[in-house]
């Protein structure tokens, strides 16, 4: 069985019990995290339960159009007051530079993008939570109100550190 079937077959016992009465959009914590997509960080490795927060993925954990579009909505109308981003260590992301990547997946996939793509690599995972905090803070829909923490998640340790601005 490939995966997206034994995903299949997972949501149809899920769906036995589901009850859409007992759940909310609303973040029962207030909480959205902007993450990196790397499957070692997971709501456990958060201590997140299911309904606890909003978790808004990328490759990188960066500050994107498609976050900036989200994070307002998971505030504004869906209640959050606090964002944690989260970078970590061994990113891929961290492994090539922006040309590099674009060379690469254009090589495999055979083609040019059909629009254009940016990667938003980079060399320093501190110092990229750091550009993306402040990316947060000098958006106009992103009020003082929001609290607004970064982190770097140590895979080798499975611990978050803060990172001071």
């Amino acid at each position: 069985m490939n995966a997206i079937d034994r995903v299949l077959a997972a949501n149809a016992q899920f769906a036995l019990d589901y009850d859409a009465q007992n759940i909310s959009a609303t973040p029962r914590l207030g909480l959205a995290v902007l993450t990196c997509m790397d499957t070692r960080l997971s709501r456990k490795s958060l201590g997140l339960g299911a309904q606890d927060a909003h978790i808004i993925r990328n490759a990188g954990g960066v500050v994107t159009e498609d976050s900036i579009r989200s994070l307002p909505i998971s505030h504004y109308i869906l209640g959050t007051n606090e964002v944690m981003v989260i970078n970590h260590t061994d990113c891929g992301l961290m492994k090539f530079s922006e040309e590099v990547l674009h060379e690469k997946i254009e090589g495999l996939a055979g083609l040019p993008p059909s629009s254009p793509v940016r990667f938003y690599a980079f060399q320093d995972v501190q110092a990229n939570v750091r550009e993306q905090l402040d990316k947060l803070q000098v958006h106009s829909w992103i009020r003082n109100e929001l609290k607004i923490r970064g982190f770097v998640f140590d895979v080798a340790t499975g611990k978050l550190h803060e990172v001071l601005q």
